[in-house]
């Protein structure tokens, strides 16, 4: 049985009001997110109404989308087969009978709003706060090495879904988080995450997005490390017909790592949003971000990478560097990188660069006998290497590499 949902704010909105005494969490902090929504709406599909941070991105389509309150079923068949516990969701309720919980970590499902998101100031957020019903909320105690995990979303057609999950990593507790997205249909997939490191954490959080052609993919996440925590963090957009993934990242403690990094490889009229802000709120911290990008057919990448040093945060290193390989004349790629610094003793940089393939380095594989197309992905995949080496893990890296390889299968048939 099917409920139909208006469109735009206001459907989301009526959704709220008529879900709104059966919701897990403060009814307060409901409210108030849905106050926050109802007065910003959804970035870019109000006329004459602009803002910075979505500058390139808006979500229109979104708004001109219809969703229905869906229950189906799913057997998991199509789930991806990787050796590892796994926590599933379908259409954001969580799957105990496609579920196979990690020993080492505690589990609950979402029923309390975390301290990190705010709601009132980013308008997806706003959006998961005033609508979420399910999430998974992982602890990793002290000390203890959980190995990898996997995260997996499965979307269905015209489900609109906002999980809320939270990660809490004890100190000198390790793990590595795998999350794929997948689903089929169009489909509204608008994840909230909120991420702890404690004192000499590290968490390897892998993302995969491989959402289908048709939908759309809106994810936002905060994280706080603390002194000699390490947040190592790399994404992969694949799919989806207009994504977002925001990263808040913000050091508490001195000695504390951060990387960002990332790729993009778009075809069609996909567009996909890669958007970080780094707050150095402590001394001798170093955030590290190399995000690259594969533009065929008329696709749209962006990258908005800030990077902010307080007064307190000296010896603070900061690196940043935005690379695209357009494959077709009508892909375009938007690149908005900003430094603000009040320290004195920082080591920050950022650049972009933007180019084609080398015809002369096109000219040689051809020379030597290798077909067009396998030369052609050669290239690409030398370009992608220095980003996807920087996943240690080889399981998640193999998920990643296999892909990487569907997806320029894809764009060769």
């Amino acid at each position: 049985m099917t409920a139909v949902v208006h469109t735009g704010v206001a459907g989301f909105l009526a959704r709220y009001e008529a879900m709104r005494g059966g919701l897990p969490g403060d009814v307060r902090v409901r409210d108030a997110a849905a106050e926050a929504f109802r007065r910003a709406g959804l970035p870019g599909s109000a006329a004459g109404r602009r803002e910075e941070a979505w500058k390139y991105t808006s979500l229109r389509p979104v708004a001109d989308a219809s969703f229905q309150q869906v229950s189906r079923a799913f057997d998991g068949r199509h789930l991806p087969h990787i050796e590892a516990p796994r926590i599933v969701f379908v259409d954001g309720v969580y799957q105990e009978e496609l579920s196979h919980l990690p020993a080492a970590i505690e589990f609950a499902r979402f029923e309390t709003f975390g301290g990190l998101a705010r709601a009132n100031h980013e308008p997806l957020v706003a959006l998961n706060t005033m609508l979420a019903e399910d999430g998974a909320a992982l602890w990793v105690p002290d000390g203890v090495d959980a190995g990898l995990v996997l995260l997996v979303s499965v979307g269905g057609d015209r489900a609109a879904f906002h999980p809320r999950h939270s990660i809490r990593m004890g100190q000198g507790a390790r793990m590595t988080l795998l999350e794929l997205s997948l689903g089929d249909g169009v489909y509204l997939h608008n994840p909230v995450t909120e991420v702890s490191v404690a004192q000499d954490a590290t968490l390897t959080h892998v993302r995969l997005q491989n959402e289908a052609v048709g939908a759309f993919h809106l994810a936002t996440l905060y994280a706080e490390i603390a002194e000699e925590g390490t947040y190592d963090s790399f994404a992969l957009n694949l799919g989806g017909r207009l994504v977002r993934t925001e990263a808040h990242v913000r050091f508490t403690g001195p000695k504390g790592v951060a990387h960002l990094n990332g790729a993009q490889l778009l075809s069609g009229m996909q567009h996909a949003d890669f958007t970080t802000v780094v707050r150095h709120d402590a001394p001798s911290c170093a955030s590290r971000q190399t995000v690259k990008h594969v533009l065929a057919g008329r696709a749209q990448g962006v990258f908005q990478g800030r990077i902010e040093v307080a007064r307190v945060a000296q010896k603070t290193d900061g690196y940043q560097m935005n690379q695209a390989l357009l494959l077709s004349p009508d892909a375009e790629i938007d690149t908005k990188p900003e430094l603000e610094i009040f320290a004195d003793d920082v080591k920050c940089s950022h650049g972009a660069t933007v180019g084609e393939l080398d015809a002369e380095q096109l000219f040689y594989l051809r020379s030597r006998g290798i077909p067009d197309a396998e030369a052609r992905s050669m290239l690409v995949r030398a370009f992608l290497v220095e980003a996807l080496e920087t996943v240690a893990d080889e399981t998640a890296r193999g998920v990643l590499d296999r892909a990487v390889e569907g997806w320029w299968e894809r764009q060769a048939a």
